[in-house]
């Protein structure tokens, strides 16, 4: 049975500014073990990727709105970088609450890049370990937790599990880590609900 079989996954994104290899690579991961990847966006609207942060990429269509869905609904949580996308999502209450919603639930998280920008935003980063692009470090650490400069980072301290890498080049550690992580979670479906 494939790692995720079963198991929806949300990937949480603004409609310009994500970087492509953030968005395109763990849906293809999550779609590759078997899950189900839910492209969750803010707007109906095509989602325009960036690679470098600055030449078009793909356009992804999303497949729900921030405002219209429930961390229920889903067994994990990706949130992709990009400077644009990660400013722009920071400011995204319904996005910001979703995240927290995640958190507050137990459920994995895994982000990249600028993605844990979004949950400094939470407010629940208190005593977790993690890692990002570089320039985050001091914003992770004013939010109470610990920054450190791997390729990936799994935390599960605080009743909830995050993995985290730095940038596009640790997508083949990030992608890993981030499928195992899920597929050992309980699903959704386990749970009753």
């Amino acid at each position: 049975m494939p790692a995720l079989d079963g198991k929806r996954i949300a990937l949480l994104v603004t409609n310009y500014g994500v970087e492509e290899a953030e968005l395109a690579d763990p849906r293809q991961a999550v779609e590759d073990a078997g899950g189900d990847p839910v492209i969750v966006a803010v707007e109906d609207s095509p989602v325009q990727t960036l690679v470098g942060d600055k030449d078009p990429g793909r356009t992804f269509t999303p497949d729900a709105l921030v405002g219209k869905v429930s961390a229920d609904e889903f067994d994990a949580l990706i949130i992709p970088g990009g400077t644009i996308n990660a400013d722009k999502l920071r400011l995204e209450e319904d996005g910001i609450d979703l995240v927290a919603a995640f958190i507050d639930a137990g459920k994995p998280v895994a982000a990249i890049c600028h993605g844990p920008w979004a949950l400094v935003e939470t407010g629940q980063l208190a005593e977790k370990t993690l890692t990002s692009y570089p320039s985050l470090q001091t914003d992770i650490i004013n939010a109470g937790a610990d920054w450190v400069d791997e390729s990936v980072h799994v935390d599960d301290v605080g009743g909830w599990t995050l993995v985290t890498s730095r940038t596009p080049d640790d997508m083949a550690d990030f992608t890993r880590e981030l499928v195992r992580v899920f597929g050992e979670a309980g699903s959704s479906a386990e749970a009753g609900e």
